[in-house]
C-alpha cells in the first residue's frame, strides 16, 4: 500500500498545487495582491541557504510551493488508502496543510502566527489552502478507489459508526488487500 500511496500522493499533491496556484493567480488579478515570498524565505532558512534581502527568489518560491504540496499529497493519499475519503477527509487535510506551513514559517522566524494577521490576509490564505486540500483530496480519493475500499470503509461496512459491539477487522485484513 505505501508504494502505491506514495506515487499517487505525489500526483495528488501536485494536482492540488496546480489548483491552488490557479486560484491564487485569479485572486491576485482581482485583488491586486502581490506574490508572497514567504515560501522562498522559509526554504532558505530550512535548507541553510544564503539569504539576500531585497531579492525576490522566484525559483526557490516555486520549489517550496511545489515541493511542500507534492510531499504532503502523500499523506492525503495514505488517508485515502486507509479509507478516509471525501469532503470530510479533505477538510481534515486542509488543517494539516495549514499546520505544516505555520510550523515551518514560525519555527524559522519567517512568518507570524495566523491570529496576528490581518483578517483579509488570513481569509485568502485559508481559501487557497482549502482549494489545495480539496483538489489533492479528489485526486487521491479517485486513485485510491481503484484499489477498492480502505480498511476503515470495510470496517464501517460491517455496521456503520463507531460501535463497541463491532470487532476490528481480522489481522492481515487491515492494511493488506
Amino acid at each position: 500500500m505505501m508504494r502505491q500511496a506514495s506515487w499517487q500522493g505525489l500526483v495528488a499533491g501536485t494536482a492540488g498545487v496546480l489548483a491552488m496556484t490557479l486560484s491564487e493567480k485569479a485572486e491576485q488579478r482581482l485583488s491586486g495582491r502581490p506574490d508572497s515570498h514567504v515560501p522562498a524565505r522559509t526554504l532558505e532558512r530550512v535548507a541553510g541557504l544564503p539569504e539576500r534581502p531585497g531579492r525576490q527568489p522566484v525559483p526557490l518560491n516555486r520549489a517550496m510551493h511545489l515541493g511542500q504540496g507534492a510531499l504532503l499529497g502523500v499523506l492525503r493519499s495514505v488517508m485515502a488508502h486507509a479509507g478516509l475519503r471525501g469532503p470530510w477527509a479533505s477538510a481534515q487535510f486542509a488543517v494539516v496543510r495549514l499546520t505544516n506551513d505555520q510550523i515551518l514559517e514560525n519555527a524559522t522566524g519567517v512568518g507570524a502566527p495566523p491570529p496576528t494577521w490581518p483578517r483579509a490576509e488570513l481569509a485568502v490564505d485559508l481559501l487557497h489552502k482549502a482549494v489545495y486540500a480539496y483538489a489533492a483530496g479528489a485526486v487521491a480519493d479517485a486513485l485510491a478507489a481503484r484499489a477498492g475500499p480502505g480498511p476503515g470503509q470495510r470496517h464501517a461496512g460491517m455496521r456503520p459508526g463507531r460501535r463497541p459491539d463491532v470487532e476490528p477487522l481480522p489481522r492481515g485484513h487491515a492494511l493488506g488487500r
